[in-house]
């Protein structure tokens, strides 16, 4: 093992919120491409199906192409939702740098609603540095606005 890999960790974005609206409905947001498309990105060819591939499309940067590939890797209708998060080059470092994590999202109904505890893990230190600082902005802002979106079902 190299001295970078001694040297290298990984870091988990965690959050964890209580949205005032029923389960069902919350699930309803994460779980429907065109929801999707409303508070995070548009996905294509997303089902909520083990196994099934889908990705996002954002700004390139160097040797990547911009596609996120995702593969959903678990589904517990109402209760859990995981999915693979891939992007990058390995050629890239900053922005487009190989990025290979999990999004999971676990919800539970409570007195006040739903608690939605989101946890996007795996990303190793310092390759991710940027992507974990960019993405730990990025997701509290998307939480707010799935919060929005299912308040409007």
């Amino acid at each position: 093992m190299s001295a970078a890999e001694l040297k290298s960790e990984t870091q988990d974005i965690v959050l964890d919120e209580v949205f005032p609206h029923a389960t069902a409905t919350v699930w309803k947001a994460l779980t429907s491409a065109q929801l999707i498309g409303r508070w995070l990105m548009q996905p294509t060819g997303f089902e909520a199906t083990e196994g099934k591939d889908f990705t996002f499309q954002i700004k390139p940067a160097g040797a990547w192409d911009g596609v996120i590939r995702c593969k959903v890797l678990e589904v517990v209708p109402n209760r859990r939702l995981a999915y693979a998060w891939k992007s990058g080059d390995a050629g890239n470092t900053g922005y487009g740098a190989l990025l290979d994590t999990v999004v999971t999202w676990t919800l539970s109904a409570v007195e006040a609603g739903t608690r939605v505890q989101l946890v996007h893990s795996g990303f190793v230190t310092p390759r991710n540095d940027l992507a974990y600082r960019n993405m730990s902005e990025g997701w509290a802002k998307i939480l707010r606005r799935l919060d929005e979106i299912s308040g409007e079902q």
